[in-house]
């Protein structure tokens, strides 16, 4: 029998109410999504980001949903700086895209490893991106 544990981790304790909400402001505005939908997916791109930072080097990536709330981040350049600060020991968390959609995988491996790292996993998120993939390379250099 295989005992499920309850996530541990609460993407909102990672950021302000505030960057929050200027999160969700961003994502709304810049995008076709409602409150309810940019929420989601800015929850699973922190998970990812503090996930990505606790596991550098290994071979993680978003699809292009759960991706937009990673963007949605960066180019929020202050915020994000802070956020890394906060979360990397002081660190910055370099985001190196790579030309290709890497179709290998990577999106549900980083979905389940985002999960042992005791974050509630929003699967309709990432399933929808299973076999487009990443293009994303966090913290490494592709060359």
């Amino acid at each position: 029998m295989t005992t499920i544990l309850a996530p541990t981790k609460n993407p909102r304790d990672y950021v302000t109410p505030e960057i929050w909400d200027r999160e969700i402001a961003l994502l709304t505005r810049d995008n076709p999504f409602d409150v309810v939908m940019a929420e989601r997916i800015l929850g699973q791109a922190i998970a990812y980001l503090i996930t990505a930072m606790n596991h550098q080097g290994e071979p993680l990536g978003v699809g292009q949903l759960v991706d937009y709330g990673v963007h949605a981040l960066i180019l929020d350049t202050r915020v994000y700086r802070e956020f890394c600060h906060r979360h990397n020991n002081g660190k910055f968390l370099d985001h190196i895209p790579e030309i290709e959609r890497k179709c290998d995988g990577t999106v549900e491996r980083t979905a389940r490893v985002i999960e042992a790292e005791g974050f509630e996993v929003d699967w309709p998120l990432w399933q929808h991106d299973f076999a487009k993939c990443s293009p994303c390379a966090p913290g490494t250099n592709p060359h």
